[in-house]
């Protein structure tokens, strides 16, 4: 009996163990992103321009034909559509670091490694998702150019639905650039995908008043669950009267006549991230 105790303390430590080089693998490898990116100022740069360009050329540009309704004008209601752009794109495409790796040979430097392909997996989605919140950030800092206010609580609930997103987005990238063996190929499909489910995701225009067919398709965007939350909370923390957000199309989104919560539309970007984050580990895990 001592015998059989001392087995299963010795297999505990050893689980142990393992989940501890798992968790520092992960950890080093988000490191790693985080490096890269603080190293990289065009990419820094880059991933603000686009949305900054929609915020500032349809904001102002269109915002005077639209005019305003309680306080709120156009250029308030897409800036929580550019944050998630901003989001979104680094996320995306932060996940060609896998098809870099692979066809410089780094990448099966670190396949060859003693530890799962789980945790290098992890290490990169975490890494992605820290990077594309970080834009989040950098993004926020131009809110009180279009007269939105930012409490403390407002800013930390933010970049906590940034983080999600980041991390669903990532996981769907990484998904994407496993099994990709060129970056040419990754950019090219990442654009095909990207913009649509940007577009039909309703950051730049109200998802109110479409045609049934556009309506359906847009529901069927998974970002359409990630930017109308983040909206809600924006706008929801300015005081706007409710009237002029139902007249903008911020106030949830409809299936089946049924108006979602918040709290419902974040465990759908939840539950996009955890199939992604399965489907990549499986994808990443089928040998070279």
């Amino acid at each position: 009996m001592a015998t059989a105790m001392g087995d299963a303390h010795a297999r505990d430590a050893g689980n142990a163990m393992h989940l501890g080089s798992e968790l520092r693998t992960a950890g080093m490898v988000a490191r790693r992103e985080l490096i890269r990116f603080t190293r990289n100022r065009t990419r820094m740069i880059g991933g603000l321009v686009q949305p900054l360009l929609f915020l500032l050329v349809f904001g102002y540009g269109l915002g005077s034909l639209v005019g305003s309704t309680g306080g709120l004008d156009y250029k308030k209601f897409i800036f929580p559509g550019s944050l998630a752009m901003s989001v979104v794109t680094t996320s995306i495409f932060g996940a060609i670091s896998i098809v870099w790796d692979r066809e410089f040979g780094f990448l099966r430097e670190m396949l060859v490694a003693p530890v799962s392909r789980a945790s290098i997996l992890l290490g990169k989605t975490i890494g992605g998702a820290v990077v594309a919140t970080f834009q989040g950030v950098i993004m926020l800092l131009f809110a009180p150019i279009v007269g939105l206010t930012l409490t403390p609580i407002l800013v930390v609930q933010v970049l906590l639905l940034c983080f999600l997103i980041a991390f669903a987005l990532t996981s769907f990238g990484v998904f994407i650039a496993s099994r990709m063996k060129k970056m040419e190929a990754f950019q090219s499909v990442m654009q095909f995908l990207l913009f649509p489910m940007i577009f039909l995701s309703g950051a730049q225009f109200p998802l109110s008043g479409l045609p049934s067919w556009l309506a359906v398709v847009t529901r069927l965007d998974p970002l359409t669950y990630a930017v109308d939350p983040l909206r809600r909370i924006i706008l929801g923390a300015q005081g706007v009267p409710a009237e002029a957000i139902a007249r903008f199309g911020g106030n949830g989104v409809q299936v089946f006549g049924y108006t979602l919560a918040v709290w419902q539309e974040l465990a759908a970007v939840a539950a996009f991230a955890v199939v992604f984050l399965a489907l990549a580990i499986w994808a990443f895990s089928k040998p070279e």
